[in-house]
Parts: structure tokens; C-alpha cells; sequence
């Protein structure tokens, strides 16, 4: 188990990529990784640089490397990075995160704002006890959910998922996809199908699973997390636009 602060394997795997290869010649490169660590304790415990603990070798030389890899433009591209999100059956051949273990972490990054949209959602009380707190600390929390087929959506069953979310009724927005503004062919009616869960126009969660227990943890479900701000804001901004007056998806409550 790695210490508090640092960096977990996965973690590592994703950013290391983006890491210059080290000069050939001369004095062998402080490890990368304990470095990084060095730099990742300094910033999430909030300390000062000489505070950094020696097990991460000398503050002056992880402030040098750290300096170096932002004016180079390593920490914009790591920052700018798309990783792989699954459920259920994983890989060793392939590094991936969890999309239970993603909701949560993409849940307490935001700061300002939180857009969820699902299509079913039930048995997830740990989705629900993250989205509290995030709205108690003045994060916009839209939750943007299908209806049941009694309420002029495709779910089956006399609730919508919005029920799922009932601990959050004063502290959150929830919106639906009106029925008249579902344009079916037929006798088939359109179905909100998009999975998505962005923080702070920053960073979002794009994947095929539904905030279920199953879709969390054992259908085999992919995604990927996106850490490009531009494609996240234009993202939530459609989103948005669909909110408006005039746009399909209405306020439920």
C-alpha cells in the first residue's frame, strides 16, 4: 500500500508517459517516480518545499525537476491527458481506472459546478453520499436523469431515476427530457443514453455505464476520463444550451 499523498500504480502508469526521457550520459536521473511523489506530497499536503520529506531526496533537487517539467510543458500535457475508465473484467495487459472508483474522485474535484446525466440509476448510496457534501459546499449539482415510461421517458416501471437521488431533492437541480420534445419514429420513443459525470467544466467522466450498482462495478462498461478543459466545457455547455427556455430538457424539480 503506498504512503498517504503519493501517487497509486495506476496513477503512475498514466502520467509516466508523459515524462522526458532522461539525457544519456553524465549522472544517473533521481528516480522519476519518487520525485514525483516528492512533488505530489508537497502540493496536496500544502506544505513548503523544504518541508518536503527527505525520503523523496533533497527539496532543492525536486523543486528543480518540478520547475523544469512546467516550463517544458510535461505538466501541461500530463494535464491534458484521456484515460481509459472500465467496469468489471480488467486486464493485466492494459493500465485502466475504475469507474466506481473515477465518479467519486470526479465528484469531490469539482469545485463550482457538477454535471450528472444517466439513464438508469439505483444501488448507489456511496454515488449519493459523495454528491451531499459536494452540494454542501456550494457546488451546482444538475442532475440530468431519464424518466419512467408512465412520465413520457423509456424507463420501465412507475420511477424515474431520479428517485435514486432523493436525499439531494433541496440541494440539487434535476431535469428531464420532455415527451413532447421526444420526436419518435413510430411507435419507438427516443431514450437519453448518455452517461456523463463533469466536474468544473474541467474534467468529465464519458462512459457507457449507467450510476447502477451493476454498471459500476460488474458489467463489463467502458469510458474514459477527459483532462482537456475545451472539450470539457464545450461538453457541459451543450448540455446547457439544452437547458434553456426553448431546449428539450426541462426542469423536474
Amino acid at each position: 500500500m503506498g504512503r498517504r499523498y503519493e501517487l497509486s500504480d495506476v496513477e503512475w502508469e498514466a502520467l509516466s508517459r508523459y515524462l522526458p526521457s532522461a539525457v544519456t550520459g553524465g549522472r544517473p536521473r533521481v528516480d522519476d517516480r519518487r520525485v514525483l511523489n516528492g512533488i505530489v506530497w508537497k502540493i496536496r499536503a500544502g506544505a513548503a518545499w523544504r518541508d518536503v520529506p527527505a525520503r523523496y531526496g533533497s527539496w532543492q533537487s525536486i523543486y528543480t525537476r518540478f520547475r523544469r517539467w512546467a516550463l517544458d510543458g510535461t505538466f501541461q500535457a500530463a494535464a491534458h491527458r484521456t484515460e481509459l475508465v472500465v467496469s468489471g473484467p480488467t486486464s493485466p495487459a492494459v493500465p485502466v481506472r475504475l469507474t466506481s472508483s473515477v465518479v467519486v474522485e470526479v465528484v469531490r474535484a469539482a469545485r463550482a459546478s457538477l454535471l450528472v446525466v444517466s439513464f438508469a440509476a439505483y444501488g448507489v448510496p456511496e454515488v449519493v453520499d459523495e454528491l451531499v457534501p459536494a452540494a454542501d459546499r456550494g457546488v451546482r449539482v444538475d442532475l440530468v436523469l431519464e424518466s419512467s415510461a408512465d412520465d413520457g421517458g423509456t424507463l420501465r416501471g412507475s420511477s424515474g431515476a431520479s428517485a435514486a437521488f432523493r436525499k439531494l431533492d433541496s440541494q440539487a437541480t434535476f431535469w428531464r427530457w420532455a415527451a413532447r420534445t421526444r420526436f419518435a419514429a413510430g411507435t419507438s420513443r427516443p431514450a437519453m443514453h448518455a452517461k456523463i459525470v463533469a466536474a468544473d467544466s474541467a474534467t468529465a467522466l464519458v462512459s457507457s455505464s449507467n450510476l447502477t450498482d451493476r454498471g459500476l462495478s460488474d458489467n463489463l462498461e467502458v469510458g474514459v476520463v477527459l483532462h482537456e478543459p475545451e472539450v470539457v466545457r464545450r461538453l457541459v455547455e451543450h448540455f446547457s444550451a439544452l437547458m434553456t427556455g426553448t431546449g428539450p430538457l426541462k426542469r423536474l424539480r
